[in-house]
């Protein structure tokens, strides 16, 4: 996927999803459960959703391809659950867009003479099918949109807040709570928290961001941050200006509110706002629900079309015209209320799973699983996750439950019927297993999946140091050994390029070492001989968990790479021993290098250093 997406794409994106129904319409219906204490309950949504978004960042930095749920899941989880995590997250992103787009009704009855509810409808078909040829063009036009929308709306809702301040009626706030128990402010903190689920749809689209180590983290951050203050601020202004007993029976409470304060004027330009949110919504919906068919595709849990590229424009526009069809027909022909809320459903679900793949990921120890954000205060913010969202599920009512259930059931038949037979991934589960088993029982799929996706995240060039270390032998001694044991094992392995016998090459590496020490500091030896021949250079790496000793060293050495080249190759000899030196000088080389237990774990902890690369060498 084409890299088009900067950090003020990131952050429209974001936060476009997040400002629709859940600022311009939600707080009505809040306000008449629990009273002024809807600011209240706004903040606490804001507080539930901090273990999803920091537990997403962290999997995006890791991971950053499209697909977002779905692709965490499944290379989690494995490909069962990543079946139902792929269409719970098309479903639920696609269904809420359509939802949005239908929503934009609500604000043009006061605005169109001729009015009727097939009219939206056809209005809502329009702005689907302008979205739908914008993300076929390109990523970037789209999003370019969204910034725009986003601008808009943030400016307009700016100007409602400084202009309706001065009109706050603090006596609005006597009665600050007004529900009959306290499960009615708990049902009402989950009415509100979804409307942050559209935070995280940036993650859905992470493979087509630039810099996604830094840009994720920062883009999402600042969406969050800014989408907050907006809504606490917002209601807090609502809530002052309007009257409880309009508040309360309002569908369009702060155009209404926007009306107090500036009279007409205010609730038309609120009321624009209100329908350019719908439709930030709608787009960057559309954009984020499209890459989960994709990544599915890609791993065979979908029929192969659905990964068609155009190779101009870099757009997955297969998946994007299903994705449209399926909003479409949704707009068309359901009855939105009870689906939504289905959909919040599954999300809030998506949300657990999340949480717990963070905990998988981390405890599979995968070498090649490098996240540039991490979680703080790791497992407690995942596990606290985790047990907030399972409580609003069950809060989220029977018929949803039931509902999703299904979805199970007919996600499972689908992974069982077709996905099954073609499934070849594994997952950080697998990786567990093989943790608390055997060291011996070995897959490498994933680690070398990830390797693969960092190399794209870092931009990382693999050079020819890389090269050699991917087909070098690599030795993992767990028995007493001592340098001259060392020696005649090194010496069956190195190449000698020009027909020299295994004691030709043990005699060589006395005499390196005789000359100076190849010691060259604590835990690490680097013997390393000059042979005959061309174009010849080899390596063997040797992790000796027990300490090999070297003369004249005083302390054990844990790390050797012995290196043979021929004499035409002494530039890039030099170049492999600064490579080598820079490998090992990190903080953390050396507690890894011998906490990891397979020798794929130990190449891919060479291969994943950090160090200078200066193109192919």
């Amino acid at each position: 996927m084409k890299k088009q997406l900067g950090f003020k794409e990131v952050f429209s994106i974001s936060s476009g999803a997040m400002i629709s129904s859940g600022l311009f319409v939600l707080p009505s219906l809040v306000f008449a459960e629990v009273g002024p204490a809807v600011i209240a309950a706004y903040f606490l949504a804001a507080l539930f959703v901090i273990p999803a978004m920091f537990a997403k960042t962290e999997l995006a930095t890791a991971m950053p391809k499209s697909g977002g749920d779905y692709f965490y899941i499944n290379r989690s989880f494995g490909p069962l659950f990543g079946t139902f995590a792929g269409f719970a997250s098309w479903f639920s992103l696609s269904l809420k867009s359509a939802f949005a787009l239908v929503g934009i009704g609500i604000f043009l009855e006061p605005l169109v003479p001729v009015y009727s509810p097939m009219m939206v409808k056809m209005l809502a078909v329009g702005f689907t099918l302008v979205f739908t040829v914008l993300n076929i063009l390109s990523v970037k036009e789209s999003s370019r949109v969204q910034v725009i929308l986003v601008a808009a709306m943030l400016a307009i809702l700016t100007a409602f807040i400084i202009g309706g301040a001065p009109r706050v009626d603090i006596n609005n706030f006597t009665n600050f709570y007004t529900g009959d128990s306290f499960r009615n402010f708990i049902t009402a903190i989950g009415m509100i928290f979804i409307s942050y689920g559209g935070l995280t749809k940036i993650a859905s689209v992470a493979e087509e961001i630039k810099d996604p180590a830094k840009t994720i983290p920062a883009g999402m951050f600042a969406a969050y941050s800014v989408v907050t203050v907006l809504y606490i601020l917002v209601i807090f202004i609502v809530t002052g200006v309007l009257p409880p007993e309009v508040f309360e029976g309002s569908l369009r409470p702060i155009s209404d509110a926007a009306e107090y304060v500036a009279g007409a004027p205010g609730f038309y330009i609120l009321s624009a706002a209100a329908m350019l949110a719908f439709i930030s919504t709608a787009n960057a919906g559309l954009m984020a629900s499209s890459r989960s068919p994709l990544a599915m595709s890609g791993d065979h849990l979908l029929p192969g079309f659905f990964s068609r590229m155009s190779i101009k424009r870099q757009t997955p526009w297969v998946s994007i015209l299903v994705t449209s069809a399926f909003m479409i027909a949704c707009i068309l022909l359901l009855d939105m209320k009870t689906l939504v809320k289905v959909a919040s459903t599954m999300k809030l679900i998506l949300f657990a799973l999340v949480c717990i793949a963070v905990i998988l990921m981390r405890e599979s120890r995968i070498v090649t699983y490098k996240p540039s954000f991490l979680t703080p205060f790791y497992p407690a913010v995942p596990i606290a996750g985790l047990v907030i969202y399972t409580a609003l599920i069950f809060e989220m009512g029977r018929l949803p439950l039931i509902i999703t259930g299904i979805f199970f059931v007919a996600s499972f038949v689908w992974y069982f019927i077709y996905t099954r037979s073609r499934d070849r991934q594994e997952s950080a589960i697998v990786k567990i297993v093989e943790r608390i088993t055997s060291s011996k029982i070995k897959s490498t799929e994933l680690s070398d999946e990830l390797r693969e996706i960092l190399r794209e995240r870092d931009g990382i060039v693999e050079d020819r140091f890389d090269r050699i270390i991917k087909e070098s032998e690599i030795l993992d001694i767990d028995e007493d050994m001592n340098m001259d044991e060392l020696f005649k094992l090194l010496a069956k392995k190195l190449s000698c390029h020009d027909g020299c016998s295994d004691d030709d090459i043990l005699e060589m590496l006395y005499e390196r070492e005789e000359d100076s020490t190849t010691v060259i500091h604590d835990g690490l030896a680097i013997p390393h001989i000059v042979t005959g021949g061309k174009n010849q250079f080899d390596i063997v790496v040797v992790r000796s968990k027990k300490g090999i000793m070297f003369r004249g060293s005083e302390n054990p050495v844990n790390v050797v790479f012995a290196l043979s080249g021929s004499k035409d190759e002494r530039n890039f000899h030099l170049k492999a021993l600064m490579a080598i030196a820079q490998i090992v000088q990190a903080p953390d080389f050396l507690t890894n290098w011998m906490k990891v237990k397979t020798v794929d774990d130990l190449r891919n902890l060479i291969l994943m250093a950090e160090r200078a690369r200066k193109g192919a060498v």
